[in-house]
């Protein structure tokens, strides 16, 4: 799963502040108050937060178009990436109506040290959410939708079957509207991602993340070759389908390992990287090693698109999900300029 990594960050205090309207949305139902949202992470010794650079920092939301995409959310019962990440950019797309819906559940099976989505035992997939997506996505009149989902490692096929359902209702609801999927790794579900590829959205995703040598602490329950041969298996089932695949920096990754990530996406044929800057939920997640400067996330774009990718976003607040609409017709608009 990606881009669970971001916290909204309006004051001078480094852990931002304690009731703003973003973390409001991550508080639990009212019976669940006390709950911790990662329990496999409470032993966990605290982790030191830095103090984030001005160039981080994003305001609250608050505008009418925010309020009005969550009422529609709200009314769907549905979850988006956007609040249960806490994404930063999430007052800017509310605002344009750009919401990243979050499809099985607000429960992920896995326990990555960088994300803020709550980790337990889901509950059952919801038959009614591909409709209700679909109707979400028809009602707010999108030209081009995100989906993702947490991971499902006690569904036997992961979530395929559902995502493509969901892809499928929204073709029939909204069908100008183009579709990028942003999807687990499937990993032990053989096959299953055929599923999701045939379901035909217009882009696949799926997050790498990191470089391989921080998978164990960072992504621990994934594995590095494997999210890569997902994303050639993409290529080699459907080569028109665009994919795409983002790295968070800031970890303790080396400049030459990005650089290799990068060589290994091409090499898997990824149309388009997304880099942004990880931004540490809690205390008890993974700390920052460093905020990456704007400069070397310019000097990450210039190489990526060097090494041939359709399609770059790099910077700071770089998040898969961001632009997606804009960017995929950029995308299009690439690969018809290269014949």
């Amino acid at each position: 799963m990606g881009d669970m990594t971001t916290l909204i960050d309006n004051t001078a205090d480094p852990a931002g502040p304690a009731a703003s309207p973003a973390r409001r949305t991550q508080t639990d139902a009212p019976g669940e108050a006390k709950k911790p949202r990662h329990p496999e992470k409470q032993s966990r010794p605290d982790t030191p937060l830095l103090r984030k650079p001005a160039w981080i920092r994003v305001k609250a939301p608050v505008s009418k178009g925010f309020a009005e995409t969550r009422d529609i959310v709200r009314a769907k019962r549905l979850h988006t990436v956007c609040e249960e990440a806490a994404c930063p950019n999430i007052g800017e797309c509310w605002d344009k109506k750009h919401a990243t819906m979050m499809i099985m559940g607000d429960t992920c099976t896995r326990a990555c040290a960088f994300c803020n989505v709550k980790t337990g035992l889901p509950a059952a997939l919801d038959p009614e959410e591909p409709a209700n997506v679909a109707a979400a996505v028809a009602e707010m009149g999108l030209n081009h939708v995100v989906i993702t989902s947490v991971d499902r490692d006690d569904l036997a096929d992961g979530g395929a079957a559902h995502f493509a359902a969901v892809v499928g209702a929204i073709r029939e609801a909204a069908p100008g509207t183009t579709i990028e999927i942003l999807t687990p790794d499937f990993l032990r579900k053989d096959g299953a991602e055929a599923a999701v590829i045939d379901a035909r959205p217009d882009v696949f995703n799926h997050n790498l993340e990191t470089v391989p040598r921080l998978y164990l602490g960072i992504r621990p329950g994934a594995r590095y070759y494997h999210s890569m041969r997902l994303l050639e298996k993409v290529k080699e089932r459907d080569p028109q389908m665009f994919t795409k695949s983002g790295l968070m920096v800031g970890l303790g990754e080396s400049k030459e390992e990005v650089m290799q990530v990068m060589d290994d996406m091409r090499s898997a044929g990824v149309d388009f990287i997304t880099i942004g800057q990880y931004l540490q939920p809690t205390r008890k997640h993974a700390p920052v090693d460093r905020f990456v400067h704007p400069d070397e996330f310019k000097a990450y774009e210039s190489i990526a698109r060097a090494k041939g990718f359709l399609m770059v976003s790099a910077s700071p607040l770089t998040r898969s999900s961001h632009h997606a609409g804009e960017d995929f017709a950029k995308l299009k608009a690439a690969r018809a300029a290269r014949g």
